[in-house]
């Protein structure tokens, strides 16, 4: 257990085996902070006490990843169509594409009077902030629902309203005597739409109440690709969770995602500028206009070992018109970069290790376990920031440990593939913090386990 001098929020991750309590006097699913911080309970959508955990089951580390990872391409053609402007859901209030397939990290928050315990999606590429709700037509049965009719403090809000306003999708009529209710439809994914209303309630995080907090509430949905859980977005955008308590929290968040290899660890979501580490190294946060609510990062080259590896700066280069550069994102589980960079780094990387290689699902360049100890580290050069990934950030091993890959892989051309993306599998262990008012991001080795 962590020491109480950091209170963390504790979140469990069931990937191996049956997650079993230590301490017997500790609720381990409880969700408020023992000292009144600003952390917030974060836990895998498999985790123990996740409400989603028995339809999340697998045998192995190795192919919970692969699993998972096989909803990246979703993810990716869908950022890649933000970046390159053939949408711009930048004030979205309810959230759109197949970025939701992949819920691999879930918040517990409460919403309403009395507060009611919400399951969502942790999204850092995401304004949204969204929940299925009672009485809602097509929804998941598997879904924690918002229950409106049991709270005192929910509203709906008016399509006369600013934030109506800058809804995409809007379904408000062009005139009418009464003010109608700020309405949306939306398309999901590939076969899915639903429809939803824009609402308020009390948002309840830690010991922190948030009054008129403004969430889409989805009533009616069709097709097979919603998610049950609903989306928290720790976008810029001025829906997000951060842009909404930007009065509280000023803008400042970070976190500690733990490694899938371990079996008990803990880890944490911190809000506000309270409990953040003093000693951080920064890079530059840069913003593209047409997608303000990536978190772009200015990525200048890779080495593998001492060798850094050859890149046209092209596929490098932040370019706001193309969306091309770099994003730290949450949702993705496997760092991804445009195919030239990627085979600039395999191939250096299989020059090193010097043995035959063979390919495991979405792993092009797996290896006996036996070479792992001549395997080189991965860095990551950014302005002013140079991230040497630990070595559990750049393998993965198979379920029989005698393979071991690298846990990196290309995105395909005909994706759009305008960017790179630092996934969630190489942010483990380390404290990711998010300064938006300065413009900067943060990163510090923190262990998680």
């Amino acid at each position: 257990m962590a020491s109480s001098s950091l209170h963390f929020f504790f979140f469990f991750l069931t990937l191996l085996l049956p997650f079993t309590l230590t301490t017997a006097t500790r609720d381990t699913c409880a969700t408020a902070a023992p000292d009144g911080s600003h952390d917030l309970s974060i836990i895998p959508i498999n985790a123990k006490c996740s409400p989603f955990a028995h339809t999340h089951v697998s045998a192995s580390v190795i192919d919970t990843v692969l699993h998972m990872a096989s909803s990246d391409s979703h993810r990716f053609t869908y950022l890649s169509s933000l970046v390159a402007g053939k949408s711009k859901p930048t004030s979205v209030p309810v959230a759109s594409g197949n970025q939701l397939h992949i819920g691999n990290y879930v918040v517990r928050a409460r919403l309403g009077t009395p507060p009611q315990l919400m399951f969502m999606v942790l999204d850092t590429s995401n304004d949204a902030v969204w929940l299925p709700c009672s009485g809602c037509s097509g929804c998941s049965n598997a879904s924690t629902s918002f229950n409106t009719n049991s709270s005192s403090t929910y509203s709906t809000v008016s399509c006369s309203t600013t934030q109506c306003t800058q809804a995409r999708g809007l379904t408000c009529p062009s005139s009418t005597p009464q003010p109608s209710i700020c309405s949306f439809n939306q398309s999901y994914g590939g076969d899915s739409s639903f429809s939803a209303n824009l609402v308020q309630d009390t948002l309840t995080l830690s010991p922190d109440v948030i009054p008129n907090f403004s969430f889409g509430c989805i009533n009616s949905a069709s097709g097979n690709s919603l998610p049950p859980q609903g989306l928290m977005g720790l976008g810029r955008g001025p829906m997000s969770l951060v842009s909404q308590t930007t009065s509280l929290y000023s803008g400042v968040f970070s976190y500690c995602l733990p490694s899938f290899r371990s079996f008990y660890f803990s880890g944490s979501l911190k809000l506000g500028l309270l409990g953040q580490p003093k000693s951080i190294r920064y890079t530059p946060l840069l913003r593209n206009p047409r997608r303000p609510s990536l978190y772009y990062v200015n990525l200048t080259g890779v080495s593998v070992g001492s060798v850094q590896v050859p890149v046209d700066p092209v596929y490098l280069t932040f370019d706001s018109n193309s969306g091309a550069g770099t994003i730290i994102d949450s949702g993705t589980v496997i760092t991804r970069f445009a195919q030239p960079v990627y085979e600039a780094i395999r191939d250096e990387f299989r020059k090193q290790v010097n043995g035959s290689f063979s390919t495991l699902g979405a792993f092009d360049t797996c290896f006996s376990a036996d070479n792992e100890n001549v395997t080189p580290k991965i860095t990551l050069h950014m302005t002013s920031l140079d991230l040497k990934l630990p070595m559990e950030n750049t393998l993965i091993h198979s379920s029989a440990g005698t393979l071991t890959c690298l846990s990196m892989a290309g995105i395909r051309q005909n994706a759009n593939a305008v960017l790179n993306v630092i996934a969630n599998l190489q942010q483990q262990n380390l404290r990711i913090l998010f300064d938006v008012p300065n413009s900067r991001i943060g990163i510090a080795p923190e262990p998680c386990n």
